[in-house]
């Protein structure tokens, strides 16, 4: 995937394209897979990096919701189980099976989440992974030898699927190039163009070039995540705000906090809310919240009455209370949820995804989440098949692999994520064996990892790789910040940029990457 054929494909366009996706997370990413793979003509343009936003700051799961079940919301919650088996057979290389434990310290939760997961189990269908069971209490302290014993009574185990969700963005960006889309990073949308009151085509400013151009399409498919206000106002000044923002912090620990392979669950706290512990990349992300929030942000901080709610709770459920010493990075993400009347409780608005069509024709997409990705896909290209007056074609998406795609995976840790790429990044080691070396210590990436993102997934700035193609933002904050300059090198080689340029990357990097230093003073938002 290089950033030039897809400028080429945009700008010798002779015709407009069928379809213009303005948006690079999940909900962008996966119309563009979809409505590629149905032929049409596709171009796709974020304004940052793929994954920027939301899409790259999940808790890491592709889950049918327990959360939903409990609610009683029995069809999002089919729909939910049916996707990650469709994830978990077109991105195997990506998508595994999580053992969860929802350990027990009252009598009636045995029986109450034991039932709860042969329902969500049943649910699954033929699609499902593992069958639940419930854990004597000797069974659950041996799966989490380091859960609070006091007052255990036993655990439900339970399976579920993680992935690396930004690596799957970048993924579906690759499978959208090869179906023949244009897809962009670093193109900002400054723009509408219409006739006769009809929207034609997009106004875009590529940043890297700094060079503007127009962009006509038969149709326009915002998905902008919690900023599709922004370009619904573009469209019309006086249209209604239909999004809130709510926001959810993880922290990451050192993998000794939860040494086993389960993750915990914890279905419901003293104060009402859900808590994770889950092992990823060889460490321990812990999370989430829900809060309320006025801006929106691309790079949202940790409240501090949220660092204190994941700190608290994990020493609560874990036999040693994490310091602000063991916080290797704390980040924070937004979900945009659609407004309902004047609701302000953010956990009973809608997490599905909305499909609204203005009067010029603009179409947005809004709301979901990462397990259900493909359907919304599915969905809001079936609604621009009816706004273009085509007769509706098959959506060949539901088995479609997804790039990288492979049952073989590499025996490196590493580069099992990369899937059948993992070859490409060998022969990288092979043509340059200094290329094998660690990029720092502390990391389990090569640096042979960063050609390829430079070369293969579109990798413009240290950011775009440290945060991204490979996760060490989120994993070692401070490990990230001492590798920037070597990431910045490398990139400067393989991109033609100066050394001036390299300088400004790994400032601009440092400063973004304190704010998720848990024990630095900008990470705490106001």
């Amino acid at each position: 995937m290089k950033r030039s054929t897809s400028l080429d494909r945009v700008h010798s366009a002779e015709q407009p394209f069928d379809i213009v996706i303005i948006g690079g997370g999940a909900s962008g990413l996966g119309a563009a897979v979809d409505a590629a793979a149905r032929g049409y003509r596709v171009a796709l343009f974020e304004q940052c990096d793929f994954a920027k936003g939301t899409s790259s700051r999940s808790t890491k799961l592709v889950h049918g919701g327990v959360r939903y079940l409990q609610q009683g919301n029995v069809s999002l919650v089919l729909e939910a189980l049916h996707e990650r088996g469709r994830l978990v057979q077109n991105a195997p290389h990506l998508v595994h099976s999580q053992a969860f434990v929802i350990p027990n310290y009252a009598w009636w939760e045995g029986p109450f989440y034991g039932i709860g997961m042969k329902v969500y189990d049943q649910l699954a269908g033929k699609l499902g992974l593992q069958p639940s069971r419930h854990l004597s209490r000797e069974a659950t302290i041996d799966a989490i030898p380091t859960l609070e014993q006091a007052h255990l009574l036993g655990g439900v185990i339970y399976y579920d699927g993680q992935f690396d969700d930004a690596r799957l963005a970048i993924n579906l960006a690759q499978t959208a190039e090869q179906h023949g889309a244009a897809v962009l990073n670093y193109c900002r949308c400054v723009g509408l163009a219409k006739d006769n009151e009809r929207i034609n085509g997009v106004e875009i400013h590529d940043l890297e070039n700094d060079t503007q151009f127009t962009v006509h399409a038969k149709t326009v498919i915002n998905a902008t995540g919690v900023f599709v206000d922004e370009l619904r106002h573009m469209d019309d000044s006086q249209t209604a705000p239909i999004i809130t923002a709510s926001q959810g912090i993880h922290i990451v620990l050192p993998k000794h906090f939860l040494p086993g392979e389960a993750a915990i669950l914890i279905p419901k706290t003293d104060d009402g809310r859900v808590l994770f512990a889950v092992p990823w990349h060889d460490q321990v992300v812990v999370g989430t919240t829900d809060t309320p929030v006025n801006s929106k942000s691309l790079e949202p901080r940790a409240l501090q009455a949220e660092r204190d709610f994941l700190m608290t709770h994990a020493g609560q459920y874990l036999t040693k209370s994490p310091s602000d010493s063991d916080v290797l990075s704390i980040f924070a993400g937004l979900r945009p949820l659609v407004q309902s009347g004047d609701s302000s409780d953010t956990a009973a608005l809608s997490r599905e995804h909305t499909i609204l069509i203005s009067n010029s024709g603009l179409i947005t997409l809004t709301g979901g989440k990462w397990t259900t990705y493909r359907k919304m896909a599915q969905d809001v290209i079936d609604q621009a098949e009816k706004s273009m007056g085509i007769e509706p074609t098959h959506c060949p998406t539901e088995t479609q692999p997804i790039h990288g795609w492979t049952q073989t995976t590499s025996s490196s840790q590493n580069l099992k994520l990369y899937g059948s790429n993992a070859a490409g990044i060998l022969a990288i080691i092979q043509a340059d064996p200094a290329l094998g070396q660690k990029l720092h210590p502390a990391l389990p990436y090569q640096k042979a990892e960063i050609v390829w993102h430079a070369r293969e997934e579109m990798a413009r700035t240290v950011e775009d790789v440290l945060a991204r193609r490979i996760r060490a933002l989120l994993l070692n904050a401070t490990a990230s910040i001492e590798a920037a300059a070597t990431v910045a090198n490398i990139l400067a080689m393989e991109l033609g940029r100066d050394t001036n340029w390299e300088a400004q990357q790994v400032t601009a990097y440092r400063e973004l990457a304190n704010g998720y230093v848990f024990t630095h003073p900008a990470s705490v938002g106001g």
